[in-house]
């Protein structure tokens, strides 16, 4: 078992991506403009955004083995598979009758074996006839992407050559318009952290930690979209501790990692990811603690 994807010890990890023309995460309340921290003018994606490319990319690199089912996934209501944890476990619920705190866990546990993202992620069971199986605590956390630099995105004026109504196309109209947002380029940086504890508890294993670093490498490759313009995965930096507990706090293991512009005049605005340094300091690491450059 490699370090890195040892599951009954804690993990630190810093992710990067890149976006190329395109728009990586929409903000519905501002007519699907990239996301953006107004007072910095740094780009951000979501951590639910994130969740869903490896959602869908772990289903995939699992090619559909035991035990890699996705809980939250789109076409699918969440009530039906809460109440199959029941049935196929046996456990009988009356209307209005409440389940015990033991057939609870039994159920919580068929669910966690079934479905890797709740394994990961967790997530909020008391829903709908199934309020006693309370919720799942995932060892897997994963903060907002932040661009290191500023982004400036761009609104495009489009047209198509039909039109929705054929009342338009009757009052001789010919094209129709629409915008699309784009961000002409930005290195994005996330946080993801891995609980051994809460791992201990949801049946983590190491073949989950694996799929996981394939999933962050090759999830835009499976997510490809006119939209989202080209997006890239630049590095994944894991530093492991030697037990479940941990070595040293998260942030010193983080500000290791740097992502720095390279260009001898920074006053233009960043392009390709040749533009950017990434470095690790990996001296003096804490006794125990390793640093994996996954890719």
């Amino acid at each position: 078992m490699s370090t890195h994807t040892n599951p009954a010890v804690r993990h630190d990890m810093v992710y990067f991506f890149e976006v190329t023309d395109g728009n990586p995460n929409g903000d519905p309340d501002a007519g699907n403009r990239p996301r953006m921290d107004d007072e910095t003018g740094q780009g951000l994606v979501t951590d639910v955004a994130l969740k869903r490319k490896i959602r869908d990319t772990l289903a995939l690199a699992a090619e559909g083995a035991d035990g890699y089912g996705i809980f939250v996934e789109a076409g699918y209501a969440l009530n039906p598979r809460l109440e199959e944890s029941y049935t196929t476990q046996g456990i009988k619920v009356s209307k209005g009758a409440k389940i015990t705190p033991e057939q609870a866990k039994t159920a919580r546990d068929w669910l966690t074996h079934r479905y890797v993202d709740l394994r990961l992620f967790g997530g909020v069971l008391s829903v709908g006839s199934t309020q006693a199986l309370g919720q799942v605590r995932g060892p897997l956390q994963v903060t907002f992407a932040r661009s290191i630099d500023p982004v400036f995105p761009s609104d495009h004026a489009i047209t198509r050559v039909t039109q929705t109504r054929q009342e338009d196309i009757d009052r001789g109209e010919t094209t129709e318009m629409g915008g699309k947002w784009t961000v002409p380029y930005g290195l994005y940086r996330a946080s993801i952290y891995y609980s051994a504890n809460r791992g201990q508890q949801t049946g983590v294993t190491e073949r989950d930690l694996e799929l996981l670093y394939t999933s962050l490498e090759m999830m835009f490759e499976h997510d490809r979209s006119a939209t989202r313009g080209t997006l890239t995965p630049r590095g994944l930096h894991v530093f492991s501790h030697p037990n479940a507990f941990g070595a040293t706090p998260a942030h010193t293991l983080r500000e290791r990692v740097q992502g720095t512009r390279t260009a001898a005049d920074t006053s233009l605005p960043p392009r390709t990811y040749s533009d950017y340094q990434v470095s690790v300091d990996t001296a003096n690491l804490p006794d125990g603690v390793t640093h994996t450059h996954v890719f």
